[in-house]
């Protein structure tokens, strides 16, 4: 994530720390919903809303960028040996995530078979792996940030494509809420651009849905499993039949 988007993040959580909408803003500003949200898509802003926009939640333009240090500090994705680190040790795994989730020490150890005494070692280890803070009356503090992401085919995403993507995906997902889609077919170069930015946008969304789950209880809350793929490709079973010289 570069600067601009960062910066564009940390406004927009802001926003959410002090409960305003974009209709709020469009209020303050004099503007339409509709064009400040295309504002915040496009990042197209003038200084003299910013400060407008800060304005508003009370803040002043240092305190953003106080905000948005605190947010650049943080780390966007763990090195090779951490990651092989939690997936050697599956317990460690599960408190990794548990926090990534902002699930409190009580709700953990509530939830799975932990000691205090085991719970509190795994979290001591998060912390010198420095993905967390663990403050006063076991507190936890996350050392992520927004955009955290595992690393592209690296232990974690080798893991989850060898072991778990099977049982994922080994489901009718006939249920209420359910739902799995297969599309093939032929597009355009710029239909694949379009369509691959919305992917995008769909994954940012996902991202967005799950920060405002934050400030719920755990119990409503749903473990929620979102795969989306797309490349150039067609299934061996046609182009093992394609004459050499075809495209």
């Amino acid at each position: 994530m570069d600067n601009t988007r960062a910066a564009l993040e940390t406004l927009k959580r802001a926003l959410k720390l002090n409960s305003v909408t974009y209709a709020d803003v469009a209020v303050h500003l004099g503007m339409s919903e509709a064009s400040v949200k295309k504002m915040f898509s496009t990042g197209h802003f003038t200084l003299r809303r910013i400060d407008m926009i800060c304005d508003m939640i009370g803040m002043d333009f240092i305190d953003l960028v106080r905000l948005f240090d605190q947010q650049r500090h943080r780390i966007s994705s763990l090195t090779i040996e951490q990651e092989k680190e939690l997936v050697a040790d599956k317990r460690l795994f599960l408190v990794a995530v548990c926090a990534r989730n902002h699930w409190c020490f009580d709700e953990i150890l509530a939830a799975f078979t932990f000691t205090r005494a085991e719970l509190f070692h795994y979290l001591a280890r998060l912390e010198e792996l420095k993905l967390l803070e663990l403050h006063p009356n076991n507190r936890i503090k996350l050392r992520v940030a927004e955009d955290f992401r595992w690393l592209p085919r690296g232990p974690i995403e080798v893991y989850f494509m060898r072991h778990l993507l099977g049982e994922f995906l080994d489901a009718e997902f006939d249920q209420d809420k359910e739902m799995r889609l297969y599309l093939h077919g032929q597009l355009t170069t710029a239909g694949r651009e379009t369509l691959l930015r919305r992917l995008h946008g769909l994954a940012h969304e996902f991202a967005e849905l799950r920060k405002e789950g934050e400030t719920v209880s755990i119990r409503e809350r749903h473990n929620v499993g979102l795969f989306l793929a797309l490349r150039d490709w067609e299934p061996l079973i046609f182009s093992r039949q394609r004459k050499q010289d075809t495209i």
